[in-house]
């Protein structure tokens, strides 16, 4: 039996049960109904959860946190309809990884996906199993990009690899299957699908998960002149030269050129894309930028139109207010933000993730928190309100007192984090870090380790490395404490 599953949640009924019959005039009518509501028994309700996951979707192209370069009203939706967290960050930015925590609750050293090139261990208690073995009806449509075969769902259908934009194929339940048109919308259309057929008698767990932003960036052809004839404007952080940096950020070759640049050329036999020709500097660099923040902007319309439509159709199926929805991405993404076009860096645009939750029957519309919510948190919050007891060993923290407007006392005021893939074609080298309220500690493994502190008050954009600044020796002191203590109780000072 898996740690945590509750077999009595099997037979739990989901509406309020009455017996009274009622007659009379419409008075007595009124009041009888009343008195029924007080004097029968309200049995809790297990929401239906649907986790709408892009990736590489940064906070900073999401209109709800104040972006002036994007609109995602469909988004921004979930938000006004429920909480939105000014504070929600991921513990290893890498797709895989990323996911394997959502299923597990658990940082990446514990839950084994360290990086892209693991094999996820499916053997393991997941969110799906334990909802799954509680009564729910369990699914994934999408991006799965956990390189074992899917576990613990009824149902299946995901893209194999990262998968393409156009006319993509898919698994479903192990045997392929080639689509016709765009991804985000197919996904879209499966995942209305699934919960159409789906048994009705039982609570269910959908994870809605898009390919998109992920590059490579290609749009729907309907969205394709989109932005054509604007000019986006830079991110502040655009001229970034790093020379206030660590050695191992200076070395990082995320840049938008010339890296992204030979990237684009590579596509672009493929996807017909423009080439710059003889432009050069500043040239150029603008050049790149628009062509990157207008495809990764086009891409994402198309997921904020299919979140809008997904929306509509829980509302018109009745299901809106039993079904907790969850939007967040599987780690943030560089923008042209510090010139680059990657995430993988304990940078805020990599480490920041969009969260935005909606749940009628227990989140007050229009909320807001600063309170520290990370992606191994999302797990026991589900648990949590499927009525199903968290596993001792799963290291988030269910968010729902925070959801619900309850944050408590002890609530997290620091977090830890961990990059473990060797450089490769980015040249980021494993890194782990302590993030505060203020101030940043990070750990290069490089020789004998090189050591960056931030304060995020003073320098919110992250152009300085104060680590030998005498001025804040104090505070370096007691975040390479609290480093220590995280790793220690999270049993990562050994990775």
């Amino acid at each position: 039996m898996l740690l945590g599953a509750r077999a009595d949640h099997l037979d739990w009924p989901r509406t309020r049960f009455c017996p009274l019959r009622l007659r009379g005039s419409a008075t007595l009518l009124a009041t009888a109904i009343v008195l029924a509501g007080l004097a029968c028994e309200t049995v809790p309700v297990r929401p239906n959860v649907v986790v709408i996951m892009t990736d590489d979707h940064a906070t900073q192209m999401m209109s709800a946190y104040g972006s002036e370069r994007a609109s995602t009203p469909n988004l921004d939706r979930i938000a006004e309809e429920g909480i939105i967290f000014r504070n929600s960050f991921c513990t290893n930015p890498l797709c895989a990884p990323s996911r394997a925590t959502l299923i597990t609750g658990k940082y990446s050293h514990s839950n084994g996906q360290r990086g892209n090139r693991d094999i996820f261990d499916g053997s393991q208690p997941t969110l799906p199993k334990m909802l799954q073995h509680a009564g729910y009806r369990t699914a994934i449509v999408g991006k799965w990009h956990l390189r074992s075969e899917p576990s613990g769902f009824d149902y299946w259908n995901v893209l194999p690899g990262q998968g393409l934009y156009r006319n993509p194929t898919l698994i479903e339940m192990g045997e392929e299957h080639r689509h016709s048109g765009y991804v985000s919308t197919i996904i879209t259309d499966l995942a209305v699908e699934w919960i159409r057929d789906r048994d009705r008698t039982r609570p269910f767990l959908l994870f809605l998960h898009h390919k998109a932003p992920h590059g490579q960036w290609v749009p729907d052809e309907k969205h394709e002149g989109l932005f054509e004839d604007e000019r986006v404007p830079r991110p502040e952080s655009f001229d970034d030269d790093y020379t206030g940096r660590a050695a191992p950020i200076r070395n990082a070759t995320n840049r938008l050129v010339p890296d992204l640049l030979a990237r684009w050329r590579t596509w672009g036999a493929e996807l017909a894309k423009e080439d710059p020709g003889d432009l050069a500097g500043e040239e150029l660099a603008e050049w790149m930028y628009q062509q990157y923040v207008k495809d990764y902007k086009r891409v994402m319309v198309s997921v904020d139109e299919n979140v809008g439509r997904f929306l509509d159709f829980l509302e018109d199926e009745g299901l809106a207010d039993d079904t907790l929805v969850i939007y967040t991405s599987d780690n943030g993404k560089f923008v042209g933000d510090h010139f680059m076009f990657d995430k993988r860096l304990m940078h805020e645009e990599s480490l920041r993730i969009p969260l935005a939750v909606r749940y009628p029957r227990a989140i007050a519309a229009g909320s807001e928190t600063g309170a520290f919510a990370l992606n191994v948190d999302f797990a026991p919050t589900i648990l949590d309100y499927a009525g199903v007891a968290v596993p001792e060993d799963v290291q988030g923290r269910s968010l729902r007192p925070v959801l619900e407007g309850r944050q408590p006392a002890d609530w997290r005021d620091s977090f830890y984090f961990q990059y473990f893939e060797p450089p490769g074609g980015h040249n980021v080298i494993p890194h782990y870090g302590v993030r505060t309220e203020r101030y940043k500690l990070v750990r290069h493994e490089a020789g004998d380790g090189v050591w960056e502190f931030v304060d995020l008050e003073s320098d919110p954009l992250e152009y300085r490395n104060e680590y030998e600044n005498p001025r804040y020796s104090a505070q370096v002191l007691e975040l390479r404490e609290e480093l220590q203590l995280l790793r220690e109780s999270l049993e990562a000072a050994d990775e």
